[in-house]
């Protein structure tokens, strides 16, 4: 069986990210037996100043994008129909709040060092906790509950938590796929080779992996 090696770049804050995986996952679902795939997340950080206590979202991305708050309102109302239809929770409030992920990524980085269920249940449950309940994922409170949320171990997270283990791997693996030219998220990359960029449906990440695996 051919194997399919993914990395998905990805940020916590991102709520395409959130629709990208839940179409990425349906489609590995659907080639089962066809490839043998192993997911992995990848660090990237949209707002790596978000002061503590984050920023009001409408108001951050008006002041970045120059976007008006009727065009910030229309553009999260598509995310959250996009991320309902591949059973991601999204939930767009007025007062939602941006917050600082890196504390996340190195749970998350952690978390792939258990097994790749373990780092997948974990970064489905932060996308959650962001962009669903909207709690503070720089909080090691926040962060240790979804680690038990999502199956790992709580007193294990703290500790994590609590140290600086996987500074420096972060940073090392932000700078790594920003050198490969990784601007945006998500960016999914097939066995080190295949860029699909974006909140893609189901159908386009199988097509991807259909055509991956015959290659392979």
């Amino acid at each position: 069986m051919p194997k399919i090696t993914i990395d998905f770049v990805s940020d916590v804050a991102c709520p395409w990210c959130a629709v990208g995986l839940g179409g990425l996952l349906t489609a590995i679902d659907r080639v089962k037996g066809a490839a043998d795939v192993e997911l992995r997340f990848q660090p990237f950080e949209l707002n790596p100043d978000m002061p503590k206590g984050g920023q009001n979202t409408i108001e951050r991305l008006m002041a970045k994008y120059g976007y008006t708050r009727e065009q910030v309102q229309a553009n999260r109302r598509v995310i959250s129909e996009r991320a309902a239809a591949v059973g991601m929770k999204v939930r767009m409030a007025e007062d939602n709040r941006s917050f600082n992920t890196f504390d996340a990524h190195r749970l998350l980085h952690w978390a792939g060092l258990q097994d790749q269920g373990s780092q997948t249940a974990l970064k489905k449950r932060l996308l959650e906790v962001y962009h669903y309940e909207n709690l503070d994922t720089s909080d090691a409170e926040v962060l240790a509950k979804a680690a038990a949320d999502a199956g790992l171990d709580e007193a294990q997270a703290r500790a994590v938590l609590a140290s600086d283990r996987y500074v420096d791997e972060v940073r090392q693996n932000e700078t790594l796929w920003l050198d490969r030219g990784i601007t945006s998220v998500p960016s999914v990359i097939l066995n080190d080779k295949y860029l699909v960029s974006g909140g893609q449906p189901p159908e386009a990440f199988e097509q991807a992996l259909r055509q991956v695996a015959q290659e392979g």
